[in-house]
């Protein structure tokens, strides 16, 4: 009864959340995890116990798996250099750098445990950026580099604390086997990714071969993949993580999607951005949760005078670092491409210093840090405590905090005024896709009415039928290859009368409803057509 109270006030305070963002200009991951920190915080307050590995498989699959699905893949293609530069090469210099300084600055610490610390400060959260900083203020380009490095530095992050744990916990470490295990396990995430992604694509086609199956089941099934690819991965010692980005990743390429029934679509569209929402919020909250619990144990080596000060001195430091070690690479990475496209005569797209300190100032960390470090095992093998457990804790919820902190009072400023692309090219793509898809929908009512000669009654009324909806085909093509759109001052007249007269459909049915003149199941056929005019409409409107 106790985990069902809790899971329905975490869902409570994840919707609660997100009606406080828009009353308050503060980003909606530092409100939920003040509202964590607020239901934890009292004598009597919540208290929970996080198990990693539970938190692990409930939260970051679906999670990671959303953020490959939604993906723009051919974006991430354009720029995986800088991405895989992000993702592998800044994980190891982080590793290496932060770790011999925090060993040097905190001496306490061994050198594993503070390697461990540093692979599992080394993921970022783009999530947590998307939440701070307008998407609408930056260059498309550069919150594609961030999510993709997000999605791929979780795991290499991971694997590496992994490694460093298990050297300090047997106090051997051979970097070739070291390096070995880890192209091992990186290449044993994709395959298990892509190996379920496969099998879920089978299963689906083999459910709609099969017909009159429901599509909350196609919706299930879908919902089933990445809990499974990660669960695979992890029983062959591979990246659970890697396999769930990975089955995100290649969902479109495997046709998954074109196996699943239209409701079945509608339905997961609509989830998607529910459960993303939801596991977010959920992630922050728990966060927030944990927080006094750390908090109260601060270290003595972090607070030599007993100060407050120190220890918030110690990991604004640290962060500082880490920021450093993240605005070195950026740059040392801008170089070497300007070099690259100079020798090989490619234009080179310049990156402004202020789209350099954006980058840096947006490597945010969160929820795969802190479930990472609150796995660290509480004994070593011959029982005695595992060395400077409770201080890395402690620092790794710090540099969390701080580095939303930071990135939520410095990136709103330095974003504004940043060059934004252009928007005629989105535009042209649209209009290219609209023109594609109505020639190829006229091409094959076409080629149906010619297929269908035989009965001349039948062949007349699909002739006729066939003319209408070429007509209006004809005029999608012709309105984007002539470059018909609204104007700008007409578009909200238009959304607003449009808004209207859908209102009054709705009212006039709710009044067809009291009058008992039609039943439940006209009223939802109905309002289903009207309800998606209406999301049309209003995805128009924030355009």
């Amino acid at each position: 009864m106790a985990t069902a109270t809790f899971i329905l006030l975490l869902l409570v305070l994840v919707a609660l959340s997100g009606v406080i963002v828009r009353f308050v200009p503060i980003p909606l991951p530092i409100i939920q995890i003040v509202l964590g920190v607020l239901l934890a915080w009292p004598a009597d307050g919540l208290q929970v116990g996080m198990n990693p590995e539970i938190f692990m498989l409930v939260f970051i699959p679906p999670l990671l798996f959303i953020e490959g699905v939604l993906a723009p893949k051919r974006e991430f293609d354009a720029l995986k250099g800088p991405i895989l530069g992000l993702a592998f090469g800044l994980v190891f210099l982080t590793i290496l750098v932060f770790g011999f300084a925090l060993n040097w600055l905190l001496p306490v610490i061994p050198l594993p445990v503070a390697f461990a610390l540093a692979a599992v400060l080394a993921p970022t959260d783009a999530v947590a950026v998307g939440s701070i900083i307008n998407k609408n203020l930056v260059p498309s380009y550069v919150m594609h580099v961030l999510e993709g490095e997000s999605l791929l530095n979780d795991a290499s992050g991971l694997v590496v604390f992994r490694f460093a744990v298990a050297a300090a916990l047997t106090g051997q470490f051979s970097p070739t086997e070291t390096v070995l295990s880890f192209i091992a396990v990186v290449i044993g995430g994709v395959l298990c990714g892509g190996l379920m992604l496969v099998a879920t694509a089978k299963l689906l086609r083999v459910v709609a071969k099969v017909g009159d199956v429901r599509s909350e089941v196609q919706v299930l099934i879908l919902l089933l993949l990445p809990f499974a690819a990660y669960l695979l991965a992890e029983y062959f010692h591979a990246s659970g993580i890697l396999a769930a980005v990975t089955a995100g990743l290649y969902i479109s390429a495997s046709g998954l999607f074109g196996s699943l029934s239209v409701p079945a679509r509608l339905q997961n569209m609509t989830l998607i951005e529910v459960l993303s929402f939801v596991f977010n919020g959920g992630v922050f909250l728990l966060l927030g949760l944990q927080l006094p619990e750390i908090i109260r144990k601060i270290p003595a080596e972090l607070s030599l005078y007993g100060t407050v000060a120190e220890p918030i001195i110690a990991v604004f430091t640290l962060t500082l670092i880490l920021l450093a070690i993240r605005f070195a690479w950026i740059n040392w990475g801008s170089f070497m491409r300007g070099v690259i496209e100079r020798l090989s005569g490619k234009a080179r797209r310049r990156a402004s210093m202020r789209i350099k300190i954006v980058m840096s100032l947006a490597g945010v960390r969160g929820a795969i840090t802190l479930a990472g470090i609150l796995s660290l095992p509480l004994v070593l093998p011959n029982g005695s405590p595992f060395p400077a457990r409770d201080l890395v804790i402690f620092i790794a919820a710090g540099v969390i905090i701080c580095s939303i902190l930071i990135a939520s009072v410095t990136l709103p400023f330095v974003a504004r005024g940043i060059p934004l692309d252009k928007e005629d090219v989105i535009a042209n793509e649209e209009r290219l896709a609209r023109v594609t898809a109505a020639e190829a929908a006229i091409a094959r009512i076409e080629l149906m009415v010619d297929e269908n000669q035989g009965d001349a009654d039948k062949a007349a009324v699909r002739q006729a039928v066939a003319s209408q909806l070429i007509a209006i085909y004809q005029q999608y093509v012709i309105a984007g290859e002539n470059d018909e759109q609204p104007s700008q001052h007409l578009m909200p007249v238009i959304t607003e009368m449009r808004e209207a007269a859908l209102q009054a459909e709705t009212v006039a049915l709710a009044k067809l409803m009291r009058e008992k003149k039609i039943n439940d199941t006209t009223m939802r056929m109905i309002m289903t057509e009207i309800t998606m005019q209406q999301a049309l409409t209003e995805q128009r409107k924030t355009r």
